[in-house]
């Protein structure tokens, strides 16, 4: 059994990790552990399942390497590192070749665009760790090349992120092939539903380990906010990239926009490198690890490296354009300002991005600044959604999930926005009553008679009305107390005339549901 130290200390003494690991840990410059270090180590060095929410840049990655390392070296069988991109499966390998050597354990990478015969190669050959994307993953479990049934340690790395994109029924498979005598960990910057109930299903006791709420920024990380008409970005972008001189990580929306503006930069000129899932896995490799040594200043990414980036010392984030998705942008700018250093994050908006800027505001818990360059024009957000313009205050809006019916349904354009629902028949003989607008007189509950429509198959009289007290198919409707004799409750029947079915076909039950 591998010895341990346990004496009270300062930095990672007293965590319950091994000598010769807490040497390596000296030798790479790890003096204080993080939070989540700090708190995950001892958890994990006892063989406990656990889950660790922290933002990103936090260390979540010696948090569960030194534990898994250690704990392969007291038992048989293997570890398994599942994580959502290439780009973190190749970072978390190089944090685990840094100490698993130290206890003669091998490690292999299973991800895609590299060959699919080179990594049998590698796994004939027995590694104890294995850290791979779950597609790639789940081609060698079909072919029988990996056995997952000694897996004694499980490690499901930003598992947030592999729940967005689609990977849940993989992660399910890979689960299922791996025995129950196991450790579990899970890391995630944010706890979705999905998470809670994959932690019910296949976790024994977990102990939750928040060093941080979901939406949390890093220290010393400070923003900005340029509002600028989309055709004047590549001007404004020349201008911050004259005045800051660091490294510079800047992300767009679409592969397209990558392309175009790193051309744009080099053209300034800046030397700059593109990433995103039409770059080959070498290509991707070349520009992180050209911008990791200096050989590119800028880093033109997608959200596909968001959580993929792990690279010390980058002066500016630059939000080109707003994410997809508002935790988006906490995983963006969560790129700088690590390990205590100082950091800046600039987000360009359009206009008429108000309400997404108002909704990463909520996320964040705070105002974003506004700043502007006095040689280019001053525009503003156009609706009152916008965020506070400098100089201005106001309250904090109110958390999701907390607007009143009436609001959720003004933001979504109330019933105007539904589809129109298929007109009724016309009164017998005679055309459709028209209004000044050109639309059917009277309540507009779904019919001319005031009454709901039941769907398209409803009895109707003559004058493509429906009969009094009859359902579709010849059942009787109406009251249920006026059915049997009773006098009526007074309740309103089941569906009623609301505003609900304006210009909107009601949803009808699904066949063969009881």
């Amino acid at each position: 059994m591998t010895e341990t130290i346990t004496a009270p200390g300062t930095g990672f003494f007293g965590l319950g990790i091994s000598p010769k690991l807490l040497e390596a840990l000296d030798k790479l410059k790890f003096k204080i552990p993080t939070p989540i270090q700090q708190k995950a180590i001892p958890v994990a060095a006892a063989g406990t399942d656990m889950v660790g929410i922290a933002q990103t840049g936090t260390g979540k990655t010696i948090a569960f390497a030194i534990p898994m390392i250690q704990r392969l070296a007291a038992v048989e069988g293997k570890g398994l590192v599942l994580v959502p991109t290439r780009e973190l499966a190749l970072q978390v390998a190089e944090v685990i070749k840094q100490f698993a050597p130290l206890l003669g354990m091998g490690s292999v990478v299973i991800i895609g665009g590299e060959s699919a015969g080179r990594q049998l190669t590698e796994l004939r050959r027995k590694p104890r760790i294995i850290i791979a994307t779950p597609g790639r993953l789940i081609d060698h479990l079909n072919q029988r090349n990996v056995n997952l049934a000694d897996v004694r340690v499980l490690v499901l790395d930003e598992a947030d992120r592999m729940f967005d994109m689609g990977f849940t029924p993989q992660i399910e498979k890979i689960i299922a092939a791996i025995s129950r005598e196991r450790q579990t960990m899970l890391f995630s910057a944010t706890m979705p539903d999905e998470i809670m109930k994959l932690a019910g299903r296949h976790m024994k006791l977990p102990i939750r380990i928040e060093v941080a709420r979901p939406g949390t920024l890093v220290e010393k990380l400070e923003q900005e906010l340029f509002i600028v008409d989309r055709g004047d970005k590549p001007a404004l972008l020349g201008k911050l990239l004259d005045k800051y001189w660091g490294s510079v990580l800047l992300f767009v929306r679409t592969k397209h926009n990558a392309r175009k503006i790193a051309r744009q930069i080099r053209d300034l000129p800046h030397s700059a490198a593109e990433i995103h899932s039409n770059r080959s896995l070498n290509q991707r490799r070349e520009a992180l690890d050209g911008f990791k040594s200096g050989k590119y200043r800028v880093l033109v990414a997608t959200d596909i490296a968001a959580r993929g980036i792990d690279v010390t010392g980058i002066e500016l984030v630059i939000n080109y354009d707003l994410p997809d998705e508002d935790e988006n942008y906490v995983h963006r700018i969560g790129r700088t300002g690590r390990a205590g250093q100082p950091g800046r994050a600039i987000t360009f908006a359009s206009p008429d991005q108000g309400k997404d800027v108002r909704n990463i505001e909520r996320l964040i818990r705070m105002s974003l600044p506004v700043s502007r360059y006095d040689d280019m024009p001053d525009v503003k957000f156009s609706g009152p959604a916008g965020p506070a313009q400098p100089g201005e205050k106001r309250r904090p809006g109110p958390n999701r999930g907390q607007q009143s019916r009436g609001q959720r349904r003004e933001a979504s354009g109330g019933s105007q926005a539904r589809p129109p629902a298929r007109q009724s028949g016309r009164p017998d003989g005679g055309s459709r009553p028209e209004t000044a607008h050109g639309r059917p007189s009277g309540p507009s509950y779904g019919n001319f008679s005031g009454q709901p429509r039941r769907g398209p198959s409803a009895g109707r009289s003559e004058g493509g009305q429906r009969r009094q007290g009859q359902r579709p198919g010849g059942r009787p409707g109406g009251n249920f107390e006026a059915r049997r004799g009773r006098p009526s409750s007074g309740r309103k029947s089941i569906v009623s005339p609301s505003a609900y079915f304006d210009n909107e076909e009601p949803r009808r039950r699904p066949q063969g549901r009881p």
